[in-house]
């Protein structure tokens, strides 16, 4: 406890002079508040006081290391939260990363408990890549299979804990010295980038990444998920297959291994749209460095360190929006958006259908191989920033996710068409839903929430009804046309008791419809075809029921 304390400490004045040095005086002021005060020796020679607080901000993150890069990185997609000049600055971030001394050998020996020359055939001394969190070592097993070797940097991870604990201090500051930072709900952004970067730095979390996209792509012709071989993998270390590709933005190696870069673009596009609308699970960072071309075609995802997850309940609104979107719909695209929405606070609804309304008309009048996703998307956050919709996290990761993968498609296929790759998504989805099994689930998830909504009648409500029934009820107002009122609830219940023996009905035809027993017309079932007319009967008759009142 007491080193925690003593490296959080020394983190502090690292970021006290930084911040000194940049000109932050009245942050630092703050952060003084109520504290023992702490005296900065700062030549005056070293503040740099050119550029404006936005170019000093990133120049801050830059100098205080890969946690706070990656910080600012995470906060480069999020027009949502931070103002447009902000945002340019954020994008210029690039991690400084230095090379570290590390012997492979003993590492691997002192994790695994194990003797190098019973596993190893040879390993490499200097790191294929290195990056903020490990280094990448190539080596080869006993069998002649070649390997990679992700291996996490030493004390990387006391680092960024240590990091994340003075972001949130940070964070704490930036709330209290205005009010942008509750206004921006910093707080969760922030707890969602520490959730984030926690996992990323796991690499435990990124080997069960790997495994579950071979699951999810073991039957695919398309594409080629890596092997991992567990028994040397840990949190530390990550052992998996060597892939023997080509860069995907590489043309003229595509060409020359007689593979056409239009159709690997869509392929690559058709497998991200798969890993969204097929499984809820996506690659969060799909740049040309994480892709690869094996020479038999088939397109090849590395780096899961950081994955994004669509809950199934979300999963099926995404669906529902996507649909929308194709069928021209503002206002149920406004309605699915509001569901997925952790929250919101529109100011002006009928605004919000017509900013809407404008990206579809947008869409739709422009020429399809015209369509930037990035200008669409961009034109969407808009929209989201302007009716204060706050999105889950997954949300910004699709954003991000899209225009990486658009732009790695159209550097190799200029005429690479975004919304042709949604298509054969969105017949999947219509045929589905209108699929006798789903109406039968459909409908007796809402016959069972019905249930559900019965049986969690509150005791008030319950009282309320035995008194009734007793004749112990007493109402000690005057209701105005109580001859109208009573007709006007006979009415209402004529018509939920119609609208409950349609869903009955709608329930029995699907299940009649899925079964082969029972008189025939052609291929379809006597019963099923009456069944619908009747359906199609009593909606008629509670449209002009519910018209006529």
């Amino acid at each position: 406890m007491f080193d925690k304390q003593q490296r959080k400490l020394k983190r502090s004045a690292r970021l006290i002079s930084i911040l000194s040095k940049y000109g932050f005086k009245d942050l630092l002021a703050r952060m003084n508040n109520g504290n023992k005060q702490v005296e900065i020796s700062q030549n005056p020679d070293e503040i740099v006081s050119k550029g404006t607080v936005y170019e000093r901000i990133r120049l801050v993150l830059e100098e205080l290391g890969p946690t706070f890069v990656k910080l600012g990185q995470t906060f480069s997609n999020r027009e949502d939260l931070l103002p447009p000049e902000l945002i340019q600055e954020l994008q210029k971030l690039q991690d400084k990363v230095e090379t570290v001394e590390m012997n492979v050998e003993e590492i691997l020996e002192n994790e695994f408990n194990i003797s190098i020359k019973e596993y190893f055939a040879d390993i490499q001394k200097d790191p294929l890549a290195t990056a903020s969190i490990a280094q990448v070592y190539k080596a080869i097993l006993l069998d002649g299979t070649e390997v990679i070797l992700k291996i996490k940097k030493p004390d990387v991870q006391t680092v960024i804990e240590d990091d994340l604990l003075l972001i949130k201090d940070l964070e704490k500051l930036v709330s209290s010295y205005s009010e942008l930072g509750e206004k921006l709900n910093l707080k969760q952004a922030i707890s969602t980038f520490e959730r984030s970067l926690l996992e990323e730095v796991s690499l435990i979390n990124e080997k069960e990444n790997i495994l579950q996209f071979r699951r999810n792509f073991k039957n695919n012709k398309e594409t080629y998920v890596p092997n991992v071989y567990e028994e040397l993998s840990n949190n530390n270390i990550l052992c998996m297959e060597f892939i023997d590709g080509i860069k995907v933005t590489d043309k003229s190696v595509l060409l020359e291994n007689n593979l056409d870069p239009v159709n690997v673009s869509e392929v690559g596009l058709r497998l991200f749209v798969t890993q969204i609308m097929d499984y809820g699970f996506f690659h969060a960072d799909p740049h040309a460095g994480n892709i690869l071309v094996k020479r038999d075609g088939k397109v090849v995802f590395i780096d899961f360190g950081a994955v994004g997850k669509i809950p199934p309940n979300d999963k099926e609104v995404l669906e529902n929006l996507i649909v929308s979107f194709v069928a021209k719909n503002p206002h149920k695209i406004v309605r699915y958006l509001k569901k997925m929405a952790i929250n919101y606070q529109i100011p002006d609804e009928r605004r919000f259908e017509n900013d809407v309304e404008d990206i579809l008309n947008f869409v739709h009048s422009t020429s399809l191989k015209e369509i930037n996703a990035q200008e669409v998307i961009n034109k969407m956050k808009d929209v989201l920033q302007d009716n204060r919709l706050q999105m889950p996290d997954y949300f910004y990761l699709l954003f991000k996710g899209i225009t990486l993968i658009e732009g790695v498609g159209r550097n190799i296929n200029p005429d690479l068409d975004v919304v042709k790759s949604l298509s054969p998504f969105t017949k999947k989805i219509f045929t589905r839903k209108i699929s006798p099994q789903n109406l039968l689930k459909t409908g007796v998830d809402r016959m069972m929430n019905f249930t559900d909504n019965v049986d969690e009648i509150p005791k008030e409500l319950r009282s309320v009804l035995q008194k009734l029934d007793e004749n112990k009820f007493t109402v000690s107002s005057e209701i105005k046309n109580i001859e109208k009122t009573n007709q006007l609830i006979k009415s209402s219940i004529i018509n939920l008791i119609l609208a409950m023996i349609l869903g009955a009905n709608i329930i029995a035809t699907a299940i009649v419809f899925v079964s082969e027993s029972g008189p025939r017309i052609g291929e379809m079932s006597l019963v099923a075809v009456l069944g619908f007319i009747f359906s199609v009967l009593l909606v008629i008759i509670i449209l002009l029921r519910i018209t006529r009142k």
